[in-house]
């Protein structure tokens, strides 16, 4: 199977789609119309040669996957207020004013950052914490194991208990529809959702599986990394030391997991690789729900739009960004 360029999430009510030159986010309103905002993409990896040597474009990836898709979040959830804000002015029989747009975009910003910075505290250093309270910080590799079992538990039991909230279920609903429509494209079929329906919603390129790949790459880089600083300074690091040294390594283990996810994708039908994804597959078992027929739609529309091709069903939104 070809490993194309193309790529998405699921956001609210909607499916942004990548490829090579174009984003497209995808988004049903109650109308039932579906609102689409493309814009042209080019990656810094392709704008910068020095950007796209290996590890280094995996980190430079990250970041801007990062960025794109707080971007694309926000553009879901302010179609979704607007269109909230825009019934209630109809119930009250008042005009809807779109002057509030902004500071709503505001908020929703200031909204991702304190997400951001909540992720890195509970993930990232409270691992590290707990770790230190069991009093194993002497061993390198042991430390790291403990710290690593202990996030991937916190995450699996995070992506869990949300799957039972209503909003989030119908994010991973759409998340299966995003990999059911990759898989029709990736398999040269038509692009109809009972094409696509037709598929698993388990995808070997997910982001799920790359924070599972970076989880476990990082328990190796970081043991690595504080033995050397050991060995240097003949003492154990500190824990705020050690949480310092491993958020400075991030971008190598980032890197490394890109080239992994790549590299898993390009040798998917290798039996090795099958074995070595598969827990990035049970893991999307909780981030994947099956989607409905109106989902796959909404999917496929992103997806053609994201290509370049025309689609029957959608109504065009504004080409730049909402601010």
């Amino acid at each position: 199977m070809p490993d194309l360029n193309i790529g998405g999430q699921a956001v609210i009510e909607g499916v942004m789609m990548r490829s090579s030159d174009k984003i497209s986010t995808a988004v049903r309103i109650p109308s039932g119309e579906i609102v689409i905002k493309t814009e042209e993409y080019k990656s810094l990896a392709q704008r910068y040669k020095v950007l796209n040597l290996p590890l280094l474009r995996g980190a430079v990836a990250f970041v801007e996957m990062m960025i794109i898709g707080i971007k694309t979040l926000n553009f879901s959830a302010d179609i979704a207020m607007q269109e909230a804000e825009k019934e209630e002015a109809r119930e009250k029989g008042k005009e809807y004013n779109e002057t509030e747009k902004k500071s709503n975009a505001w908020m929703l910003a200031l909204s991702a950052v304190f997400a951001m910075g909540f992720g890195i505290a509970i993930f990232f250093f409270t691992p590290l914490l707990l770790s230190d309270l069991f009093g194993i910080n002497k061993e390198a590799v042991f430390f790291n194991l403990v710290a690593g079992a202990i996030r991937l538990t916190m995450f699996v039991l995070y992506v869990w208990g949300i799957s039972f909230f209503g909003e989030f279920r119908r994010i991973f609903q759409y998340h299966g529809a995003e990999h059911k429509s990759i898989y029709a494209y990736e398999m040269g079929e038509d692009l109809t959702a009972d094409r696509a329906a037709e598929h698993t919603r388990l995808h070997p390129r997910c982001g799920t599986s790359f924070i599972l790949i970076v989880a476990l790459l990082a328990i190796l880089i970081y043991a690595i990394s504080d033995t050397i600083y050991t060995v240097v300074t003949g003492a154990p690091p500190t824990l705020f030391v050690r949480f310092g040294i491993h958020f400075a390594l991030l971008p190598l283990v980032a890197g490394s997991s890109y080239e992994l996810l790549k590299l898993s994708g390009k040798t998917r039908d290798n039996a090795i690789t099958k074995f070595l994804i598969q827990p990035g597959l049970w893991l999307q078992c909780i981030t994947t729900k099956e989607p409905t027929t109106d989902q796959l739609e909404v999917a496929l529309a992103a997806l053609k739009a994201a290509l370049g091709l025309t689609s029957d069903d959608k109504v065009e939104a504004e080409q730049q960004a909402l601010s």
